[in-house]
């Protein structure tokens, strides 16, 4: 047997978020997003981040109007029910909390760079972002001549964040997870991070975990932390266990268009609570039942003997 890692949320953040750390978030783009661990490291007042994620949909928006960004390495950052956040547009037009930087990436460019990271390459090629104005907004990009055929090709450097946080079905005390679904860059940014948080929604035995290798997210050396927090994506979705929320995310773009407004809405549901589960009873046992998967689909179990 190895060495349990599991710990309470709390825990996790105050000993492996500091602050001014890089925290790679939202890797499975709408799907399986932190909030739990993200609404956490606003209660602790973390400060300095640099976040990195492709979308985050509106997580994002949430730690940079509660102060804590000073960087943002994304694709975009905002709602895709309502639109580009309005934190996000009231930093970067109007220094609001603070000024807040911002490497432009796609999710392309994000995935390559995060498997850089993951593969220790310095960098990946690519011609996919010839002749966009990515070049001009992302001052790391470089371009090239492919020593092969002497064609133009732009270099897309590795990303390496501190730490990794992310959202998984099931794991095991040990840091072997489970996840399925759309999964954007979970794998590339759980092997380029220093340092993994894991948060599940389910914890089973290892022995049910390892059953299935192919499923296993990373290796659990890189896991530092593994969390246990049912509905810890709300109000994202997790396949197999709840749908999205889209409620939730039409109401927050329009709480958030103002400073004091979104300032309401952080009192509420984030500085006001004490943590994610009495967060959960505020919104209501009824509100969560309603999203619950009402049609299981598991799939063929995979024969490993030999």
């Amino acid at each position: 047997m190895g060495r349990s890692k599991l710990m309470p949320l709390r825990e996790a953040i105050e000993r492996f978020v500091g602050d001014g750390v890089s925290v790679c978030m939202g890797t499975a783009l709408e799907a399986l997003i932190p909030f739990a661990a993200g609404h956490e490291i606003i209660r602790q007042g973390k400060r300095d981040l640099t976040l990195i994620g492709p979308i985050s949909d509106m997580l994002f928006d949430q730690l940079i109007g509660a102060g804590c960004a000073r960087r943002v390495i994304a694709a975009w950052v905002g709602n895709v029910v309502g639109g580009l956040g309005h934190n996000y547009r009231r930093a970067t037009e109007q220094d609001l909390p603070h000024p807040l930087a911002v490497e432009d990436h796609t999710n392309l460019s994000l995935a390559m760079a995060l498997l850089a990271g993951s593969l220790g390459a310095p960098y990946i090629p690519t011609r996919a972002l010839l002749g966009s104005s990515l070049l001009v907004s992302n001052a790391t990009l470089r371009t090239s001549t492919d020593p092969w055929s002497g064609e133009p090709i732009v270099l897309v450097p590795a990303l390496v964040p501190d730490v990794a946080i992310l959202h998984v079905q099931r794991a095991d005390a040990e840091g072997n997870a489970h996840c399925w679904g759309a999964l954007g860059v979970t794998r590339e940014a759980a092997m380029a991070a220093r340092a993994v948080i894991l948060v599940a929604e389910e914890i089973l035995p290892t022995a049910r975990i390892l059953s299935d290798p192919n499923l296993v997210a990373a290796p659990s050396l890189k896991v530092v932390a593994v969390v246990h927090e049912p509905w810890g994506a709300f109000p994202s979705p997790v396949q197999g266990y709840y749908g999205r929320a889209h409620d939730v995310y039409t109401r927050y773009h329009a709480e958030s268009k103002t400073v004091a407004g979104f300032e309401r809405w952080l009192e509420q549901r984030v500085l006001g609570v004490a943590d994610w589960h009495v967060a959960l009873d505020r919104i209501g046992r009824d509100t969560l039942d309603r999203l619950i998967v009402a049609k299981h689909c598991p799939g063929e179990p995979p024969d490993f003997g030999y």
